[in-house]
This record gives structure tokens, C-alpha cells and sequence, in this order.
């Protein structure tokens, strides 16, 4: 029995409790948590928030760590998950400025600014300090590295640890969750939203930024002055995004084909078009009119198979130099890059990472997929050098100080700022210059998790011994309703700015504001709504610059104020 006991309480002869005991107690939180994890109610879960309530639970019942041990087990794991989502943004991250997501990325600061307003307004009105109403304000908008740089902050300016931050964002995270669900549906009502109506001009690409969306339109040949005309010779004439991907001749309706430079039009032939919907007009000025017709026919000879990009010779490389389609009969209909689909036109360049959906003949796909995936050994696993580098550039950059006026103390990127920026730039050049494969970024998703899962492990069980007694009193619920106005207020204010100043679309509002609050579980909410990609990609586009934003922010609030 004493063997279990120390186990668990840990044996007191060895530092820390020893390894058996410390691993134990980390190894059942994580577990137990991720478990839960997996609990839902109407498709909505609290996700990996589940280990930081294990945690409080072990905690609170002394089932814990060495402080010193837990300390280090905490920030390594912040260092992990940070510098994986660093690798995951990186190979996207300065396009999401661009094709119209500059307009979407300044709403996402407009949202951040109110949340700080508020924040500050909640300081000084009720004088509770800001190393806690960092902990209010991170887990109000769910965002863990927030908590990470706002201890660490907390560390380098009074050089120790503020209990009531983990407390605090542990109160208010499930209310970050709810808040902005909540807020959804209350903008659903308050616009008047009609959902099928949304669908429906989502479906088209309309009443969001047009260049972020990407579909399908069947165009019918009807202009007499391009009957005969080749269609390379046509597509000078016009300047749009767009792809032909397959063509049935008129007069020969149980057949199709893979469109080339070199096919020949005619009045009558229908087309299979992929496209962006602000070059829709154009297109069908150019070619004729749009129709209803039903391509599924033709699914047994004809399939689209989607292939991730991992041949690091293909970075750099055109479609056009690919050239798949005198090669092999098969068309590139778009591609897949950070979560928003782009049309492939013969310049646009790949990269590793992106996804290819191609469409041919089984044998045509089979051609195009040797080219586009590696098979050699070395693209099969991760190559870890890279990775402990960019790590230990990481950690010096997490302490470089840089002076801003006006503050005591200069400010520091941090463990939970450092490592990530380095992340961003290596996934951004590490694509172009071959400097990571394929497989280094695939193995950054199970780095991603394990990481985070450590960090809120320690989390918890450092923050549960004071835990439960202040949610049940009267200052935790005042905690909980200052985190339902942290994430409600803004999103508010973001909703109607989106709607009728950008006129955006629903579902790529809910996107934005979810992204911008890093708030998967609010992302889920949205894409149980519609079919299309709209809340992902808005999502998509605000997410990495929202995450550093805030690991900033809660630095600048704790430096200034604290």
C-alpha cells in the first residue's frame, strides 16, 4: 500500500517525488482529460479545457508536483505547442494579408481592441489586479499562450508566479466558450438572419471577400465570335481567375473530356468552370451563359482526387511547368493552401503543404500523384534538426528585450512569442528553400497537441489548490461575468461591423470572430450550419496574426499596469 500511496502523493526521499511519481500524476490528468474531451452536447465540446479541470481536480486533492518540476514541465510544453502552431501558420501566414485578408485581419483588431477596452474598464472600475484580469481576459477569449506569456510576464516583472492568473483564466475559459455562442445566436436573431439565404449566396461566393472563394459554374458556349477558336488562343482576351477543368463537345452528351490549350471550342459545348465569383461575369460575358447540368455521370470514368504536395521540387514551380495536362490528361481544378482554396491558374506557384484537387482518368491521377508525393525515405519522417534549432533561436529570442517609452520594464516576446515567431518564418521559408519536409510539419500536429496537453495539465494542477475556493464565491461569479463580457461585448460590436459595414456573410463572420478569439470549439458551432468552407477560411485568415497579438497584448496590459 505504501508503494501505491507514494505513487501518488510521491516519495518523499527523491526531489520532486521522484520520476515515477511526477510522470504518473501528469500521465493520468492528460489522460483522464483528453477523455473527456471527447464528451459532447449538441456537437459542442470544451475540448482540451477538460485537462485543465482534471488538473484543478488532482490539484485541489494534493495530487501534484514539485513546484520547481512543474514549473519546467509547464513552460516546456507552452515552448512545444507554440512552436508547432508556428510551423503549422508559417507556410501561410504572410499570404493571409493578402486576397482580401487585410480587411478581414483589421476586423479581428477591431474585436481585440474593444476586449482590451473592456479589460481595462473592468480594472480599474472593480480594482482587481491586472495579473489576474490577464488570467480573465485569456481564458474570456480562450487563448492558452496568452496565459503562458501573462504568467511569464508576471514572472519577469515581480519574479514570481500569480496563482490567481491560472484561477482566473480557469473560471472564465468555459464562459469563452459559451459567450461567444451565445453571441452568435443573439447576432443571428438581431439581423434577422436568414440561414438558407446565407447558404445560398455562400454557395456563390457573395457577401464576403470574393477573392477568398473558390466554385464550380457550368457555362454553355454561345458567343459566335469564339466558335473555332482554340482556347489558348481565347484566354488572351480575358485577364480572370478561372480553370476549364472538363468539356462535353454539343452533340455528344455521354462523353467528356479534360480540357487543354489546345482544345477548340464550339457554340453548344458545355464547360466545367472553376472559378472566383468576382471573375463570374466576365467569364460568362466571354463564353456564353451559365446552366444547370449534372457532371456526376461521368463519375465512373472521370474522378477528383485530392494530393498533398509533399516532392520538395515542386516548390517554386508553376502548374503550368507541371504541365500534367499534355503529360498525363488530367486537370489541376484548385488548390488548397492554409485552409483557403485558390484557383490554378497556369503561374500560380506550389509549395510544399499545399492540396492539390486533380481531376483525369484513374490512370491520369495515378501519373500526376508520382509527381506531386515524395516517395523517398528521407520525406517519410521529420528531420529534427531544424526543428531544436528554430527551438533554440526560440528561446533567445524569448528574452531579447525591446524598449518601449512609457514602459518600466522593456517587453519580451517570451516563451509563448519567441518560439512561435521563429516557427512562423521557418514554415513560411523553410517551404521555399527546403528546409523542413513534409513529414516535419504532419508529426508539428501530434507536437501541437502533446504540448498544450502538458502545458494545462500543469496548469491545472498548479491553480487547484486555491481554485475551488474562489469560484464558490461571490468574487468567482463576478469573475465569470467579466469573461462573459470580454467575449460577448466584442464579438457583438465585430458582428454588426462585419455585417453592415463589410457585408460580410454569416457564416464568414462567424469564421472571423471565432478565428479571432482562437476559439475552435466556437469554429465547430459555425460549420455545423453550412456546408461550404466559409467559417474555416475566415477562421484561417485571422487566427495567426489574432494569437500574437494577444501573446503581445496581455505583456503590454501586465508591463504598463501591473
Amino acid at each position: 500500500m505504501d508503494l501505491i500511496s507514494n505513487l501518488f502523493r510521491g516519495f518523499p526521499e527523491y526531489w520532486g517525488g521522484g520520476v515515477a511519481h511526477s510522470v504518473l500524476i501528469v500521465s493520468l490528468v492528460m489522460t483522464i482529460g483528453l477523455l473527456l474531451g471527447k464528451l459532447k452536447f449538441r456537437n459542442i465540446s470544451l475540448g482540451l479545457a477538460w485537462v485543465l479541470f482534471v488538473g484543478i481536480l488532482f490539484g485541489r486533492f494534493g495530487l501534484t508536483l514539485e513546484p520547481n518540476l512543474l514549473h519546467f514541465i509547464k513552460e516546456l510544453g507552452l515552448i512545444i505547442f507554440v512552436f508547432a502552431i508556428g510551423l503549422q501558420v508559417g507556410p501561410g501566414f504572410f499570404a493571409s494579408f493578402r486576397r482580401g485578408g487585410f480587411a478581414l485581419n483589421g476586423l479581428m483588431m477591431i474585436v481585440l481592441a474593444c476586449s482590451v477596452a473592456i479589460t481595462l474598464i473592468i480594472h480599474f472600475v472593480s480594482n482587481i489586479p491586472m495579473t489576474t484580469m490577464a488570467g480573465i481576459f485569456s481564458g474570456a477569449v480562450t487563448n492558452t499562450p496568452a496565459l503562458g506569456a501573462a504568467q511569464q510576464a508576471t514572472t519577469d516583472v515581480f519574479g514570481y508566479d500569480a496563482p490567481k492568473i491560472a484561477i482566473g483564466y480557469a473560471v472564465t475559459y468555459p464562459m469563452g466558450v459559451i459567450g461567444v455562442i451565445v453571441a452568435f445566436a443573439i447576432m443571428r436573431y438581431a439581423f434577422r438572419i436568414n440561414l438558407k439565404k446565407e447558404e445560398h449566396d455562400a454557395l456563390r461566393g457573395l457577401g464576403s471577400t470574393e477573392r477568398l472563394s473558390v466554385h464550380q459554374i457550368t457555362i454553355e458556349v454561345s458567343n459566335s465570335m469564339i466558335d473555332g477558336k482554340m482556347l489558348s488562343d481565347i484566354r488572351q482576351f480575358v485577364k480572370r481567375e478561372f480553370v476549364i477543368t472538363r468539356i462535353v463537345f454539343n452533340g455528344e452528351e455521354d462523353e467528356c473530356h479534360i480540357v487543354s490549350g489546345n482544345t477548340i471550342l464550339h457554340n453548344g459545348d458545355k464547360l466545367l468552370v472553376v472559378i472566383t465569383p468576382k471573375d463570374e461575369d466576365a467569364v460568362k460575358a466571354l463564353f456564353g451563359h451559365s446552366i444547370a447540368y449534372d457532371w456526376s455521370k461521368f463519375d465512373n470514368d472521370y474522378k477528383v482526387r485530392r494530393m498533398f504536395v509533399s516532392n520538395t521540387k515542386l516548390n517554386g514551380k508553376t502548374i503550368k511547368d507541371l504541365d500534367i495536362r499534355t503529360r498525363f490528361d488530367a486537370n489541376i481544378a484548385k488548390v488548397t493552401r492554409n485552409g483557403v482554396d485558390h484557383v490554378a491558374t497556369p503561374n500560380f506557384a506550389l509549395q510544399t503543404g499545399d492540396i492539390l484537387s486533380v481531376v483525369g482518368k484513374e490512370n491520369a491521377l495515378t501519373h500526376t500523384e508520382s509527381e506531386v508525393i515524395a516517395r523517398n525515405h528521407h520525406a517519410s519522417y521529420g528531420d529534427l534538426i531544424p526543428i531544436f534549432i528554430g527551438i533554440t533561436f526560440g528561446c533567445i529570442l524569448a528574452h531579447l528585450p525591446f524598449i518601449i517609452p512609457g514602459l518600466p520594464q522593456p517587453i519580451k516576446f517570451g516563451l509563448a512569442g519567441g518560439p512561435m515567431i521563429i516557427a512562423i518564418l521557418m514554415g513560411y521559408f523553410g517551404t521555399k528553400h527546403h528546409w523542413l519536409n513534409t513529414a516535419t510539419f504532419t508529426s508539428g500536429n501530434m507536437l501541437r497537441e502533446i504540448g498544450i496537453t502538458m502545458f494545462l495539465a500543469c496548469v491545472g494542477l498548479q491553480a487547484g489548490k486555491d481554485f475551488i475556493d474562489t469560484v464558490v464565491t461571490s468574487e468567482g461569479l463576478e469573475w465569470a461575468l467579466y469573461g462573459l463580457a470580454i467575449t460577448m461585448i466584442p464579438i457583438i460590436i465585430g458582428g454588426f461591423i462585419g455585417r453592415y459595414v463589410m457585408h460580410l456573410n454569416y457564416f464568414t463572420l462567424m469564421g472571423i470572430l471565432s478565428g479571432g478569439n482562437t476559439n475552435p470549439p466556437a469554429l465547430a458551432y459555425a460549420n455545423e450550419y453550412t456546408s461550404t468552407d466559409e467559417p474555416s477560411i475566415g477562421y484561417t485568415m485571422v487566427y495567426p496574426l489574432a494569437m500574437i497579438l494577444r501573446i503581445i497584448v496581455i505583456q503590454i496590459l501586465i508591463m504598463a499596469i501591473a
